[in-house]
C-alpha cells in the first residue's frame, strides 16, 4: 500500500500532488482500489448517470457503494426514467439528494440555481464522507483539462477521486460497448453532456461536449468541479 489509511479529519495533511502523480498512469480499476483501500465505506459516488462506465467499475469492487443522484427537480424525463431503471435493475444503493427549501424561489436556469440545487445539497450529502468519486474527464471541456486523478476538494472538504480523468470519449464508448452497458438515452438523440432540461441543448459540430450546457451564457461549470 502506498499510503496509510487516512481519516477525513487528517486527509488534508497529505501531499495530493505527489499522490496524483503516482496514480497518473494507473488504470481506473487500480485508482478505485487505492481509494477504497484508503477510505473504505467512507466513500460515495456523485453520479450524473451519464457516467455508467464508472458506476459499473465501482460496483465491481464495492457492489453496495452509495450512489448520490442530485435531483435538482429539473432533469429531463429520460434522465429520471434511466435513473429509476438502473436503480431497479442493478439494485443500486441510491441516495436521491434534493434541494433545500431555500431553492424554491430559484428554479433551474434562473440566477444561482446550481448553487442552490447542486452545490449546497452535495455539501450536505458528503459532510460525513472522507472521499467522493466523480466521472469527470479532462476531455470534457477546457475547464477540466487539468483535473488531477486525485486531490483534496477544499469546497466540499474531502478527497476527490476522478478514476476516468485520463479517458477519452472513445475510451468510454468502447468500454460501454465491450461490457454491454447501457448509455444515457439522450446520447442517441445528439446530446453530449446532459444537465437540467432548461439549460441543456445539443452541442454544435466541432464544439466540446459541454458546449450545450448554459449555451448563450458565459457560464461553463455548475460549481461542482471548478478545479
Amino acid at each position: 500500500m502506498l499510503f496509510r489509511s487516512m481519516a477525513q479529519s487528517d486527509a488534508h495533511r497529505y501531499d495530493f500532488v505527489t499522490i496524483a502523480a503516482q496514480l497518473e498512469s494507473a488504470t481506473p480499476t487500480e485508482i478505485i482500489a487505492w481509494a477504497l483501500e484508503q477510505f473504505g465505506g467512507d466513500t460515495t459516488f456523485a453520479c450524473s448517470f451519464e457516467d455508467v462506465a464508472l458506476l459499473h467499475l465501482l460496483r465491481q469492487q464495492q457492489a453496495d457503494i452509495e450512489v448520490i443522484f442530485l435531483d435538482t427537480g429539473g432533469h429531463f424525463a429520460e434522465t429520471y426514467e434511466f435513473v429509476d431503471r438502473l436503480t431497479r435493475d442493478w439494485h443500486l444503493n441510491l441516495r436521491r439528494v434534493t434541494p433545500g427549501p431555500d431553492a424554491a424561489d430559484t428554479p433551474c436556469g434562473v440566477g444561482n440555481c446550481c448553487e442552490r440545487r447542486k452545490v449546497e445539497p452535495l455539501q450536505r450529502a458528503v459532510a460525513d464522507k472522507a472521499a467522493w468519486f466523480t466521472g469527470v474527464k479532462r476531455v470534457d471541456a477546457p475547464t477540466r483539462a487539468g483535473m488531477p486523478v486525485v486531490s483534496f476538494d477544499e469546497k466540499f472538504g474531502l478527497v476527490k477521486v476522478n478514476p476516468l480523468a485520463t479517458w477519452t470519449d472513445e475510451d468510454v464508448a468502447y468500454f460501454l460497448a465491450s461490457e454491454g452497458l447501457p448509455e444515457h438515452p439522450l446520447w442517441s438523440q445528439g446530446y453530449a453532456s446532459i444537465g437540467c432540461a432548461a439549460v441543456t441543448i445539443k452541442p454544435l459540430p466541432g464544439q466540446d461536449r459541454r458546449s450545450g450546457r448554459w449555451a448563450g451564457s458565459e457560464k461553463e461549470e455548475c460549481g461542482l468541479h471548478d478545479g
